[in-house]
């Protein structure tokens, strides 16, 4: 899986309320309708200034909070191609792998706004085109690749009838 953008930076303990704010998880399941309000309590233009294949960049711990799965999906839905953090918080880690998006432990200190970014997690590598970076980044397990080459694990269930990693 390869993907190109640009970088949206974020700090450490981005929880899932920063992410998809409360006051509109519970009025509506239209993820196009939560995308338009991912991350607006950290960066109210966000939605605005994120273009399809962009890359959400955090440190430690992102994602922690509730367990919703509201959370990954609209952060996809926004048009986010993957979420690159020093660390995850787990459920949010999972959730994020079986909605479809790559959740990329890797070392985001290279990495600054606006940065263009090349992403290859085949290779694992991501290359900092703005700074002529290359930052390792941490592998997934390949159970983990065929799910989101797949589209996530409902799309992997539909599409094989079940756990298939053969």
């Amino acid at each position: 899986m390869k993907f190109e953008g640009r970088a949206h930076k974020f700090g450490n303990d981005v929880n899932t309320d920063y992410i998809i704010s409360g006051k509109y998880k519970f009025k509506t399941l239209d993820m196009k309708e939560l995308a338009r309000h991912v991350m607006e309590d950290l960066d109210p233009d966000f939605y605005r200034k994120v273009s399809p294949g962009d890359f959400i960049v955090a440190g430690t711990n992102f994602g922690c909070g509730s367990s919703r799965e509201q959370a990954p999906l609209a952060i996809k839905y926004a048009g986010v191609s993957a979420v690159l953090a020093k660390s995850f918080a787990r459920i949010f880690y999972r959730n994020a792998i079986n909605t479809g998006l790559p959740a990329v432990e890797c070392d985001t200190d290279q990495i600054d706004p606006g940065d263009e970014l090349s992403v290859d997690l085949a290779a694992g590598v991501i290359t900092n085109r703005t700074k002529n970076a290359v930052i390792p980044v941490k592998p997934l397990p390949a159970v983990m690749i065929r799910i989101l080459n797949d589209g996530g694990l409902a799309a992997h269930f539909k599409k094989h009838g079940g756990f298939n990693f053969d």
